[in-house]
């Protein structure tokens, strides 16, 4: 924190300002020229998510009720699908309980964006395609979960024991702690050994089916569940995250409960499904696949600099 005397000023520079400015304008014109409707959703809501790697911020409202400042815009978006709107998107500010870092901020910029008859890989294509508009880069390779952990690491991830996993995770990182998940040790697995030699830009999809999310699970063609999702990495850094949608209203039921039932085991609160989401999912939203995307970053990019606070007028520590 500064000293209370210069920590007033904004820590994106004029330039970078009309650099953000410059990106909403291109961002609208590209979903206009596709007839994708720009729509608003409440940013304060009575439910939040119960992703355990989510944590909300809670808001006291009139009467002592508790309100939750939003982690995305899904929930009300797909309130929208299923009320009738059509292909939507929204540029919208999202916040998530977590500590600021170069590429993470609490209050942030998220671009999101749901397509009705749209797989996931026509939804890659769009995403390239914004991605080319806006940054210039070239066609944008993409490959499977499985094969990039079958080509650095030697294993199938969908198939490797817990017990494999583990020790293969502590022979190769230092790790402390013993309640770890197979997903914690294959993130970990990711973010140190995979990414570091992943190109410049690449799709990664086909995740394993305990980080479906709100992803549908269908099977490959190796016949192996998987999740239908993907992560946009630019430089490094995920850009995107994207789902074919999940549209049934009892999987994802069960999918709050078992997220509960893991915050609970992990000394988390557990949080009441949003019950407003599930009315919407019985009364029946249109399949389709959406995508959030992380404007920050994406400036990040654009302006070739390495620390969020470079593209924010005030971040965090200085809201």
């Amino acid at each position: 924190m500064a000293d209370g005397k210069s920590d007033w000023q904004a820590t994106a520079s004029p330039e970078l300002l009309r650099l953000r400015a410059q990106l909403f304008t291109t961002l609208r014109e590209f979903f206009a020229v596709r007839d994708v409707l720009e729509v608003e959703t409440p940013i304060l809501s009575h439910r939040t998510v119960t992703d355990v790697h989510l944590q909300s911020f809670s808001v006291t409202g009139k009467g002592d009720d508790e309100l939750f400042l939003q982690t995305s815009p899904e929930y009300g978006m797909k309130r929208l699908l299923a009320s009738g709107s059509g292909s939507i998107y929204q540029i919208t500010k999202a916040f998530r309980s977590e500590e600021q870092s170069k590429q993470h901020n609490p209050e942030f910029t998220m671009l999101e964006w749901y397509r009705i008859g749209f797989d996931l890989d026509k939804l890659m294509d769009e995403v390239e395609e914004l991605i080319v508009t806006v940054t210039g880069c070239d066609a944008i390779p993409r490959f499977t979960y499985q094969e990039l952990f079958e080509q650095e690491l030697d294993f199938n991830p969908h198939e490797i024991s817990s017990d494999k996993l583990q020790s293969l995770t502590r022979e190769t990182l230092t790790i402390t702690g013993d309640d770890l998940s197979d997903t914690d040790y294959l993130q970990l697995l990711m973010n140190h050994l995979i990414e570091p030699t992943l190109p410049e830009q690449c799709f990664v999809y086909d995740y394993p089916v305990a980080q479906a999310a709100l992803s549908k699970i269908e099977e490959n063609a190796d016949n192996t569940r998987v999740a239908k999702r993907f992560e946009l990495y630019c430089k490094g850094m995920e850009i995107a995250n994207g789902y074919s949608e999940l549209t049934n209203p009892q999987e994802q039921k069960a999918r709050f409960a078992k997220d509960n039932q893991l915050r609970t085991e992990l000394g988390l609160l557990a949080m009441q499904p949003d019950e407003r989401l599930l009315s919407a999912l019985e009364e029946g939203m249109p399949e389709c696949a959406g995508v959030a995307l992380g404007v920050d970053r994406l400036i990040m990019l654009l302006s070739n600099t390495s620390n969020i606070s470079d593209v924010i007028s005030f971040p965090f520590d200085r809201a």
